[in-house]
């Protein structure tokens, strides 16, 4: 039987996989630089965010940055409070 692949990663194995220190990926995940689910006090990794992220950076051929995604992802969540949710 093949191995299921993992859901969710800890920071741990999130961290590993990307070759930074785990300090560093829990600093991002805090200042919404990284996608991350917490549950209660732990944060885990959806496995499909690391996966895109490689999956960019083969497609574009260049850098991604993290960082520029999630300042995205904040500034749409503020346009749809400001205009209701409407585009």
């Amino acid at each position: 039987m093949a191995a299921m692949r993992p859901i969710f990663y800890t920071v741990t194995e999130a961290a590993r996989l990307l070759r930074v220190n785990r300090a560093t990926l829990y600093r991002a995940i805090r200042e919404d630089a990284f996608p991350a689910v917490r549950v209660r006090s732990r944060y885990v990794i959806p496995a499909v965010a690391v996966e895109r992220l490689a999956a960019d950076a083969t497609e574009l051929g260049g850098c991604v940055d993290v960082a520029a995604i999630a300042a995205g992802r904040r500034v749409a969540r503020e346009v749809a409070r400001v205009t209701g949710g409407q585009r």
